[in-house]
Parts: C-alpha cells; sequence; structure tokens
C-alpha cells in the first residue's frame, strides 16, 4: 500500500529489494511518506518507517544521475 502511494504521487522514485526512494521538494516528499504511513496504518497495527535524506539544492534527477555515474566509473 505504502509503495502504491508513492507510484501514485507522481514524483520521481525508485523501489529496490530493500528501499523506496523518493525524489523531490521536501513539503511534496514529506507529504508522500505521510500519506504511505497512514495506508499501511489502515491494515496493520504497527508501522516501521527508516528515512534517510539527501538535501542537495539545485540538484535533481539525483535517482539517475547517480547510478549513472556509477556505471561510467565502473566501465574505466
Amino acid at each position: 500500500d505504502a509503495v502504491r502511494v508513492v507510484r501514485e504521487s507522481g514524483l520521481p522514485h525508485r523501489t529496490d529489494a530493500m528501499f523506496t526512494s523518493v525524489e523531490g521538494d521536501w513539503d511534496e516528499v514529506m507529504d508522500v511518506v505521510r500519506r504511505a504511513v497512514a495506508a499501511v496504518e489502515e491494515r496493520a497495527p504497527r508501522v516501521s518507517l527508516v528515512l534517510k535524506a539527501d538535501i542537495r539544492p539545485g540538484v535533481t534527477d539525483g535517482l539517475t544521475s547517480k547510478v549513472e555515474t556509477i556505471e561510467r566509473h565502473l566501465a574505466q
């Protein structure tokens, strides 16, 4: 349910084996986090949340660009 909220948010995101990453303006992302937690609360008696923020003004498309940088370095 939480991942569905993230996917429907329209914000850039990526889900992998361990985490769902969301990229965007602080208020937009925190609203998605709040709504994702609320969605889980509707179905479960307990919600566990791990939140890590990488705040870098002026940086966009970090989800893709970081991976591209790693791939570029590995190709050398």
